[in-house]
């Protein structure tokens, strides 16, 4: 089906019963089995888990009187993040809590093995693979409202722009007040309000903050693609399926997390020891071709204008933008990770982001993260980084790309799925659809999307498809078991 990485199943609501409901489970069984990933964690791994749930290693720094929140999907229990937000004169101080997967995993144990190799949660539909045990996960460790909880504590000073200016993490006990909801929170910002509570003020700041470092990202020439995820429900016997844009709520939490990675490649550049998560430059031959296409779609792209400025004025609702969009994506292969100890990389930077970057904020989800934060904290501390630490660099970039592997095979995979579930009985129906994608080797194929039901599938014609514009097609297969779709131009 389309291979373009911009699908990404955000919801399933689905009754206990029902054909629909039923093919999804099955579906996703077989897909399990096929990947060889299971939700379920060795016996002795579960108990490892459930007897450092009961003891996890606790810090002295008491910072529950800080009022923070979490802001995530409605559904999600594995919380890596908790904020809080102050003024300092004309800037800001950003605290920002991550989960302290360390005080409850030890180097070694069932637990860090197990994790080892998984390397992440992987995600699609609710047929979730945990990283760790949902004992940790999603209790324990995780931090959720009302719970004394340890945590990273991220200490960020930023000036009146927006720009960090120190940075310092430790451990620390934290409380979080509430579990929010990118769409609650956004219903705050557009009229609701924050109500008599004591983060109230500190929320207030999210949309300041967020948009003045969403401006530096575009000064930087960071690059944002305006790509739409997919949201499925099943109910019994009945799939349905519709695009969904980001909220502008989940964009400015995201800069959060963004400006904590910024610091920490900053401490580990510094000093010369840690992980940097890397993207090169692209080809330049890659962005002359992607001015062709923007000259065959009509989109006007003036030979000045940079191309991070040029992806941040489309629009992904309009087709032959978001033909444009699927095509930019080619600027951002080849990401990886980096290790080092005394000589810094060839490549440090990540060019989508215009910054030097390292994941730290969901410890829960991904196994690197706990790796770089222990760098961070020990450079902090100023002690030396400890030695199972040094001693995974020389593996966990290879597991993080065996497992980013995975887990787009495995969100493909479940979208397929039910795109095919979905169209199963509508097999030699017509479509309006979008011409998304053009094959480079053979240009009568390619990919299309359908608005509704929100569809991105395979295409054949028999002529050259007409990349960015408005076609009828046929659907001429819909096979569950073998997740299949595939149309030809009517």
């Amino acid at each position: 089906m389309l291979a373009m990485g911009s699908a990404r199943i955000i919801r399933v609501a689905r009754a206990d019963e029902g054909v629909a409901a039923t093919t999804l489970r099955d579906g996703i069984a077989a897909l399990q089995e096929e990947l060889g990933v299971s939700a379920e964690f060795p016996p002795e791994v579960e108990e490892a888990a459930a007897a450092a749930a009961a003891n996890p290693r606790l810090p002295e720094l008491d910072r529950t009187d800080l009022p923070f929140v979490t802001i995530d999907p409605e559904s999600s229990m594995d919380l890596d993040q908790a904020l809080h937000l102050e003024r300092d004169g004309d800037g800001y101080v950003v605290h920002y809590a991550i989960a302290d997967v360390a005080a409850f995993v030890s180097p070694g144990d069932p637990i860090d093995v197990e994790a080892n190799k998984r390397g992440e949660t992987l995600y699609a539909a609710d047929a979730k693979i945990p990283l760790h045990p949902k004992v940790l996960s999603e209790d324990a460790a995780s931090l959720l409202p009302d719970q004394v909880r340890p945590a990273l504590l991220w200490t960020h000073k930023l000036d009146a722009t927006g720009e960090g200016t120190d940075t310092f993490v430790e451990r620390a006990l934290v409380r979080s007040r509430a579990k929010l909801s990118y769409d609650g929170v956004q219903e705050m910002f557009d009229g609701e309000g924050f109500g008599d509570t004591d983060y109230a003020e500190s929320l207030a700041l999210l949309k300041e903050i967020g948009e003045k470092r969403i401006a530096l990202e575009a000064a930087r020439g960071g690059v944002n693609l305006p790509l739409r995820d997919q949201e499925i429900s099943v109910e019994g016997d009945q799939w349905s399926l519709e695009y969904r844009d980001m909220l502008p709520v989940e964009d400015w939490n995201a800069q959060i997390s963004l400006l904590t990675g910024f610091a920490a490649a900053d401490l580990m550049v510094y000093a010369r020891v840690g992980l940097l998560r890397t993207l090169p430059e692209p080809d330049h031959r890659d962005v002359q071709r992607l001015h062709r296409t923007a000259r065959a779609l009509g989109l006007e792209w003036p030979a000045e204008m940079l191309y991070p400025d040029f992806i941040r004025s489309l629009d992904g609702k309009n087709g032959k933008h978001a033909a444009m969009a699927i095509a930019c994506t080619r600027l951002l292969r080849g990401s990886g990770y980096a290790s080092f100890n005394g000589e810094l990389p060839e490549l440090t930077e990540h060019s989508a982001l215009a910054n030097e970057y390292m994941h730290v904020t969901a410890p829960l989800r991904r196994l690197i993260d706990r790796y770089a934060g222990e760098v961070c904290l020990t450079l902090c501390a100023d002690q030396p980084v400890p030695e199972w630490v040094i001693a995974a660099f020389t593996t966990l970039p290879e597991t993080m790309r065996a497992s980013s592997r995975n887990s787009g095979a495995y969100e493909r995979g479940v979208v397929d799925l039910v795109e095919a579930g979905l169209l199963s009985h509508r097999v030699g129906e017509t479509f309006d659809a979008v011409v998304v994608e053009v094959d480079e080797d053979d240009k009568q194929k390619g990919s299309i999307t359908v608005e509704e039901p929100a569809i991105e599938a395979r295409v054949t014609g028999s002529s050259p498809l007409p990349l960015g514009e408005e076609v009828q097609v046929r659907l001429e297969t819909a096979d569950v078991a073998a997740r299949k779709v595939a149309f030809t131009i009517a």
